[in-house]
């Protein structure tokens, strides 16, 4: 089941993640406030699903929302979701291949929108 978490984090912060089953798929930097966390997941909830997608391993670029695949320095790949204005809001594990990659946009595009959201703070 997919679903969107929040989590608490260190010195009284919080994180969103959006979670398949027991494995974490994408997780935001650590916000202040549960209210951050939480706009954070609408955000994704709203705009994900129409969000290009951008291969910035193939030099594209994009603007507005979208994600990104990137490089790693060893050679793997992860996802990253990028605000209109430049900010990273999640970003993935690594992964040995692009295909992987692309399978966590096409899930985070087609089961965010309608996954609930649990608060675990």
């Amino acid at each position: 089941m997919h679903k969107f978490k929040i989590t608490a984090a260190k010195n009284d912060q919080f994180i969103a993640k959006f979670v398949y089953n027991a494995e974490t798929m994408v997780w935001s930097e650590s916000y202040a406030s549960k209210a951050s966390a939480k706009n954070c997941i609408e955000s994704i909830k709203k705009n994900a699903p129409d969000a290009v997608v951008v291969d910035l391993t193939n030099d594209e670029d994009g603007k507005g929302y979208r994600f990104e695949i990137a490089g790693s320095k060893d050679g793997q790949f992860f996802v990253r979701f990028v605000a209109s204005n430049g900010e990273t809001m999640v970003r993935s594990e690594t992964y040995t291949s692009k295909a992987s990659a692309k399978n966590c946009i096409e899930s985070v595009k087609k089961n965010g929108p309608d996954a609930p959201v649990e608060d675990e703070s």
